[in-house]
């Protein structure tokens, strides 16, 4: 029996990367998992790997930067297979917005920054509140934030950057929040990871050199020099949400390799 047996998860962004590798690492542990993310078809593959792990699964498409699909979304994981008591927020990454053409220079640059920051802070905030109150009721409750190597400094693009650290702020005061009433919020920070967000093609075009020198580059940035596996991540978020980890809470704990030590 795995430790999260009788537990159900909800990971956001799910469909790929880091959200797929959690997902899969939840499930080999016993929860039953529900995975949210805007690609029908990248969710369905996941929930079949989740079924061939034996595990109970769910696939969702939301957007994560809508309230009511966010809403919906908890409501059908709850009718289909229980309360949350574990929810990933993954969801994360670069957006751009629709119907710019009409909008001056300045305009589209506060709605991107606006966008971005939704995208990367306020949809943790919104799928937490779905599921924050039912998790108090039971006393028991697991909220995982993935940040980012940008969470804890510069580097990153500003809105992205912004809201990075803004999650661990987020991290922090709602862990503060619910701290006497079981349930625990912590931010799981990766580095380089190979994932689609890590595009050394358009790397290397946006500065003007070739993959070679920008893999080594961003290799050279933690201790171990190397780009991470997204699976990495997964033995860390499964000991986050797991019932002997009651004591973690309020913490941004990375999983990175060194970066930038």
């Amino acid at each position: 029996m795995g430790r999260l047996e009788g537990r159900v998860a909800w990971v956001t962004g799910a469909g790929r990367g880091i959200g797929r590798a959690i997902a899969l690492a939840l499930a080999a542990d016993g929860a039953a998992v529900a995975v949210s993310s805007r690609t029908q078809a990248e969710l369905e593959a996941v929930a079949a790997e989740i079924g061939r792990l034996g595990g109970g699964a769910l696939a969702l498409p939301a957007d994560a930067m809508s309230l009511a699909d966010t809403v919906a979304a908890g409501e059908r994981i709850a009718a289909r297979l229980g309360g949350v008591d574990i929810l990933v927020n993954n969801a994360g990454g670069g957006t751009g917005i629709a119907d710019a053409g009409e909008m001056s220079p300045e305009e589209r640059d506060a709605a991107l920054f606006a966008a971005n920051v939704d995208l990367n802070l306020l949809s943790a905030y919104r799928a937490s509140r779905v599921v924050l109150g039912p998790m108090v009721e039971r006393r028991f409750g697991r909220i995982i934030n993935i940040g980012s190597g940008y969470a804890k400094r510069s580097g990153g693009g500003l809105a992205y950057t912004a809201a990075k650290h803004g999650l661990i702020g987020l991290t922090r005061a709602m862990a503060a929040e619910v701290a006497k009433q079981g349930v625990t919020v912590n931010c799981l920070c990766p580095g380089w990871t190979n994932t689609q967000l890590v595009d050394l093609d358009a790397m290397a075009r946006a500065r003007g050199t070739d993959v070679a020198s920008v893999r080594s580059a961003i290799e050279a940035d933690n201790l171990q020099n190397r780009i991470l596996e997204p699976e990495e991540l997964g033995p860390m978020a499964a000991l986050l949400a797991a019932p002997e980890s009651a004591g973690i809470t309020g913490q941004v704990i990375s999983v990175d390799g060194g970066y930038k030590v």
